[in-house]
């Protein structure tokens, strides 16, 4: 090949690489705010080295819900303030999104200026945040209604266009629970504040690091057979939550509305232990403790210096999960994940390394098994 023709076809080829490299735009990939006249521009062919034009707050993320949404917001582009207490916390969510697109803040609940420096250049703030049980630094009143409504009150500051609020299933002024009063408490306290909020009330939720089935399948039944095990539950997979709050950041039908997010069936606690007896082969008791009784041992528990059961969770494990009409799964067209398929995926680990991976049939439970002897 002589000189000349080596220079056209380099030539060529660099035209022809900038050439593909442009990127096409369409009346879609606008979106225009109703409420502020914001203007969101999608880049990019999608994915998490594109970017969807949104710039999110997500206040709790670095608890059991926080990680499932975030995946989903950052591989679709978006630019993620994570907000966080404790470093060690939130390291695993920075390889969720591209370069740049997950941005640590460190904030303190009483600190108001670095709540407002999280929320000020976002358009989206979901509030996940929320306490199982009172310590001495936070009670159930300052997680979720002081906290919930000065993060309202700085998002209508900043004129954010969405506002998720995260209650409870069951939450209610008048509820014996303080933790689902506070909840109610904040859900109004949000709604006065920032009226086009969407409220989500999920059910228990399960998945790989939950506090659900994983204490049901630890406990042995000691700490759960409250209620006789007859309180009913629909819990729900802690990825379809996620899924539907994603939904949320652009679904038009979801402002103002609240949700009750529950799973496919009802079940009671004993059915519930009798699935995670047949799926682990546990030797499940059937003690029943008196609720007096397991609120002094739940409140002698929380003495220790790490996390145990709560008095005021006992007190929700005698709530039964009841709808009360609001929206659903249904109209957010998701249909909630199977527990009885997919349950063995988070309780496996808790079967012994002689059966890991054998697949364990209905009726045999507590049954003879016959165990491989070869290398006894």
């Amino acid at each position: 090949m002589t000189a000349p023709s080596r220079v056209t076809s380099r030539v060529t080829s660099r035209v022809t690489s900038r050439v593909t490299t442009i990127t096409l735009r369409f009346s879609h990939d606008l979106i225009v705010s109703p409420k502020t006249g914001r203007t969101i521009i999608r880049t990019g062919g999608g994915g998490r080295s594109s970017s969807n034009g949104h710039v999110i707050t997500v206040f709790g993320c670095t608890g059991f819900l926080g990680r499932y949404l975030i995946n989903r917001l950052a591989r679709e582009g978006a630019h993620v303030i994570v907000p966080y207490r404790d470093e060690d916390d939130m390291r695993h969510l920075k390889v969720m999104g591209d370069l740049g697109k997950i941005v640590p803040m460190e904030i303190h609940l009483r600190n108001k200026d670095s709540l407002e420096a999280a929320i000020r250049h976002s358009d989206t703030v979901y509030n996940l945040l929320g306490r199982d049980y009172e310590t001495r630094n936070f009670s159930f009143s300052d997680v979720h209604v002081e906290a919930a409504g000065v993060i309202a009150e700085l998002a209508q500051k900043h004129e954010v266009d969405r506002f998720i609020q995260m209650s409870a299933m069951n939450a209610t002024v008048d509820s014996p629970s303080r933790f689902l009063s506070t909840k109610a408490e904040g859900e109004q306290l949000v709604r006065s504040i920032f009226p086009s909020a969407t409220v989500v009330r999920p059910s228990a939720m399960y998945g790989q690091e939950d506090r659900f089935l994983a204490r049901l399948a630890m406990s042995r039944g000691l700490s759960v057979r409250i209620n006789g095990g007859n309180t009913k539950v629909r819990p729900v997979n802690v990825s379809d939550v996620a899924s539907a709050m994603h939904l949320m950041l652009d679904g038009k039908n979801t402002v103002g509305e609240t949700f009750e997010l529950v799973g496919d069936q009802e079940y009671t606690y004993k059915e519930l232990l009798d699935y995670i007896k047949e799926t682990t082969n546990l030797d499940i008791g059937d003690l029943n403790v008196p609720k007096p009784i397991a609120s002094l041992v739940a409140k002698a528990m929380n003495l220790l210096p790490w996390q145990t059961l709560g008095a005021d969770e006992v007190e929700r494990m005698m709530i039964d999960d009841k709808l009360t009409g609001a929206k659903t799964f249904a109209d957010l067209d998701i249909q909630p994940t199977s527990l009885e398929i997919t349950g063995i995926q988070y309780l496996r680990r808790f079967r012994t390394n002689l059966y890991n991976d054998e697949p364990l049939p209905k009726g045999t439970v507590n049954k003879k098994k016959v165990f491989h002897t070869s290398y006894l």
